[in-house]
């Protein structure tokens, strides 16, 4: 048997054994799909600078970029479709397996492939929608794409008029309390913690393994490259993810 077999086996294995599984993603598990990942070479950040929240809040110039990328989609992260890494975890959420899927990505993949949106903790948000920055009310990206390109008006919000901005975490935006608090419970709860296509260098999101693992968690990670966490896990696949689920997570 192949190392990359036996690992995959491995991983089988100790998913079968867990009581409580949690699934931490990034953007790892959504390349396969072809979006394109954050900080590598051709990434999002290597083609366009991103925009801070300060500057998107205090400038309508800086707003208006934001939502000439977001309308042109520049930036890749919606409009794609799940993929067999996506559909694995999916099942092991259908099966009663997973408890909940912690992910960093923003582009609803996790969702659209099955799992239910209550089990899915974004810590970074959804670029598939938009939310006012005064009240919270949920705007559509198709609604207010109509609107900008007839007017030329920059996305208010149609209850308060207050700025509207696409629900994702920007630079130097405060970290969404709710989801970092349910992350943290399902971490602590867990007795496998699943990373799959993350280079754990994001903090505090990138912490939770280590907490899981300090509890008393197993820790598994499946990704292309060694990160900074490796040799505190139980076991690491650097492979590719949508095999490496698809064997651990068959269909029945």
């Amino acid at each position: 048997m192949s190392d990359a077999n036996s690992g995959r086996s491995d991983l089988a294995r100790l998913i079968a054994d867990a009581r409580r599984l949690v699934v931490f993603t990034g953007a790892g598990i959504s390349t396969e799909s072809g979006i394109p990942d954050f900080r590598s070479p051709g990434g999002v950040w290597s083609k366009m600078k991103p925009i801070y929240f300060q500057d998107f809040v205090a400038s309508e110039e800086r707003r208006r970029e934001a939502w000439t990328r977001a309308f042109g989609g520049r930036a890749g992260w919606v409009g794609r479709e799940p993929n067999a890494g996506h559909h694995a975890v999916a099942r092991l959420v259908a099966q009663g397996r997973c408890a909940a899927v912690i992910t960093q990505n923003v582009d609803n993949l996790h969702q659209a492939s099955g799992v239910p949106a209550d089990r899915v903790i974004e810590l970074h948000g959804n670029a598939s929608y938009a939310t006012c920055l005064e009240c919270g009310l949920r705007h559509e990206l198709d609604d207010l794409k109509a609107l900008y390109e007839a007017t030329g008006d920059l996305p208010a919000c149609r209850d308060c008029a207050g700025i509207v901005k696409t629900a994702t975490i920007s630079f130097g935006q405060a970290m969404p309390a709710g989801p970092m608090a349910r992350a943290e419970a399902e971490t602590l709860a867990c007795d496998l913690f699943l990373v799959l296509g993350s280079s754990l260098v994001v903090y505090p999101a990138a912490g939770f393994p280590l907490l899981a693992k300090r509890n008393g968690a197993r820790l598994a990670i499946v990704n292309r490259e060694p990160t900074d966490i490796d040799a505190f896990a139980d076991l690491v696949l650097h492979d590719e993810i949508g095999p490496v689920m698809t064997a651990a997570a068959p269909a029945n």
